[in-house]
């Protein structure tokens, strides 16, 4: 099994070096110019790749649609003119649900939840049935080295670690519900990397203990920080006005605390950031000053100073953080963007200027979220007061009318980030936007806009006004430095998106009728877009669905350069893609990590293939409980 990063960059080159000399010029150099004529003695760098895509796989083959199925390829042009292809497969770390060992000689459940004291949460709705709650939700994946050599018990290569959170537990045993019931698991891995073929194998999987941080909630997207540590997501923020009173957060906090009053809403919907420790271990914070969002995923930009964040959200807002010091998520600036649209066309397009929110730390609101509840920060009417001191705004697809509180506008820029963003006049008007990654080169972030429907739609948000897609979109956002916000003082960052627009080939396809299969989007483009990752060195987004309008959910690669738009994987028939990174070194390799989550979450768009392929997806992934997380692979090198 060959990683395709080794393939692509040293084994393959050494296959393709023009030098006959016995030397070190296979090790890829500098080449101000890869136009130029080869001569003999000169290294051979890596130039370009592009993939080869798959088809969607057929009931033709139904084996192929119950689990994850690669057979696509990876082309690379070297500058001696030369070409390789790598065939790709797949190759998982686990199942959630499987035991792995816990590098203390002893063994854990794979994606298991924990209360707060560290004792596992029983699954005891099926008498005579009892175990441990695992996850079938694996999500945010960060897979990373550190920089202090190691020696790692096990670890018979070189020692690397990957971060992996889980979203939630779909079900109980019995069938009921468990979205959003149990505190969200996240473990850290620690892998031994042959240095021969870059193969990754699990040594130890090591439990965070999230005690510190009142335990997660709904952690969906993640990336990695480019100082090393793995930034998590809270979606889906409790609302602080009612969520006391509601059965699902008293329920989150019996499991939590064994006592269902204690859970407080306001320590949830933050940014969580895990630091991964030479012994496998993993400490975690949470950042309270990066506002109270439905976090999907925050994109660090090269200064490491500024975010811009996914707000997976109906009335969703863009907010960008810029930190004040390198590295240091735990004071800075936070924003929410302006949107003036220049097309109501398709998805549509539109001008970004920036509404400063607050400055703060985030201990500063941590000791707020502590003290204060709803009442204190807000007077939040849901039926009109008649009164113009309140301020009539949309919330979660509905109408709010709002006040502060005297004294509370810092509480409330932080707290009550979604309200108090669209009372100052930012555009809370966007829908389930999720995965968010940057091309450093060209300056472009990516935004996935995974369904354009309601709030984007309805009008009811002044300014933005654009078509419905059901398929969803991804946008760009071209980011300039010297930008000024909408009091005019100057933004502090290099990094600040200024217009917002789909990427053509990027925008999905509903179909008027299904097809035969079921698909009610084109599935030849993508579908309800979500995880987002950009590779440098590939010059290539990868796009994860989650998509409820195709069959199977499936993992893209669009090149910006060509414009191409590659299928790479496809998920077990009902999963949505997650776990999505796009890694472009790790001693020499490059990686491409994929989970996915729910196999056989039935929808009326699988009415055609369920028949066939329940029984399948049942046996391959634990009656539908396992979910895997792991990579793309190199399985064969052609010519």
């Amino acid at each position: 099994m060959l990683p395709i990063g080794g393939v692509s960059m040293a084994a393959l080159l050494a296959g393709c070096n023009s030098s006959d000399d016995d030397d070190d010029s296979s090790t890829p150099q500098p080449n101000p110019d890869p136009n130029a004529p080869v001569t003999p003695g000169t290294p051979v760098t890596f130039t370009s790749a592009s993939f080869t895509p798959m088809a969607a796989p057929t009931l033709a083959n139904p084996e192929l649609m119950a689990r994850t199925t690669v057979s696509s390829a990876l082309s690379l042009t070297f500058s001696d003119g030369s070409k390789r292809t790598v065939e790709l497969g797949y190759e998982p770390f686990f199942m959630t649900g499987d035991t792995v060992p816990d590098g203390k000689g002893g063994t854990m459940v794979a994606g298991g939840y924990f209360n707060l004291a560290g004792a596992p949460i029983m699954d005891n709705s099926v008498p005579a049935k009892a175990r441990q709650f695992f996850s079938n939700c694996p999500d945010g994946t960060s897979l990373l080295a550190l920089s202090a050599p190691t020696t790692v018990p096990g670890v018979a290569g070189n020692a690397v670690y990957a971060v992996v959170q889980f979203e939630y537990q779909s079900m109980d045993q019995a069938g009921n519900d468990m979205y959003g019931l149990l505190p969200s698991p996240i473990a850290v891995l620690t892998l031994s990397q042959d240095p021969n073929t870059g193969k990754l194998s699990l040594v130890k999987y090591s439990n965070v203990d999230t005690s510190s941080v009142h335990g997660l909630w709904i952690t969906c997207g993640a990336s990695l920080s480019p100082w090393g540590t793995h930034l998590s997501s809270e979606e889906y923020e409790p609302d602080a006005t009612t969520a006391r009173t509601t059965p699902s957060f008293q329920t989150y906090s019996l499991n939590v605390y064994g006592d269902a009053t204690k859970a407080n809403p306001y320590h949830y919907g933050h940014m969580p950031e895990v630091t991964v420790l030479p012994d496998g271990t993993g400490t975690i914070k949470k950042h309270y000053c990066m506002g109270r969002i439905s976090h999907e995923l925050v994109q660090m930009m090269p200064d490491q100073r500024t975010a811009l964040m996914g707000d997976d959200a109906t009335n969703g807002g863009l907010f960008m953080f810029v930190a004040d010091r390198k590295a240091d998520l735990s004071a800075g600036t936070l924003y929410v963007a302006q949107w003036t649209q220049t097309s109501g066309t398709g998805p549509g397009a539109g001008t970004l200027k920036w509404i400063k929110l607050g400055h703060a730390t985030s201990a500063e609101v941590k000791e707020l979220a502590d003290q204060l509840t709803a009442a204190d920060i807000m007077d939040v009417r849901t039926v009109d007061p008649a009164d113009g001191s309140f301020t009539k705004i949309r919330y979660s697809g509905k109408d709010n009318w709002v006040k502060l509180q005297p004294g509370r506008r810092q509480a409330a820029a932080f707290l009550e980030t979604h309200r108090y963003a669209a009372m100052v006049g930012g555009t809370l008007a966007f829908t389930k936007m999720e995965g968010t990654t940057v091309n450093a080169k060209d300056k472009i972030a990516y935004s996935a806009m995974s369904r354009i429907e309601s709030s984007m739609i309805d009008g009811k948000v002044a300014g933005l006004k654009v078509e419905a897609n059901s398929a969803g979109a991804v946008y760009q956002l071209h980011m300039k430095a010297g930008q000024v916000d909408t009091d005019g003082s100057a933004i502090d960052s290099e990094w600040v998106p200024v217009d917002m627009g789909a990427v053509t080939e990027l925008i999905g396809k509903p179909l008027a009728t299904p097809d035969a299969l079921g698909n009610t989007h084109n599935a030849d483009f993508i579908s309800n877009p979500d995880n987002l990752k950009f590779s440098e060195k590939l010059r290539t987004l990868f796009v994860g669905e989650d998509s409820g309008g195709h069959v199977n959910n499936f993992m893209w690669a669009y090149n910006v350069d060509t414009k191409a738009l590659s299928r790479l994987l496809s998920c077990p028939v009902a999963a949505e893609s997650t776990g999505l990174q796009a890694v472009d070194e790790i001693n020499g390799w490059t990686y491409i990590t994929s989970n996915f989550q729910h196999a056989a979450d039935w929808g009326s768009v699988h009415a055609v293939v369920r028949p066939t392929l329940e029984p399948l997806v049942k046996a391959n992934y634990k009656d539908g409980f396992g979910a895997a997380v792991g990579y793309l692979t190199g399985v064969k090198i052609g010519a």
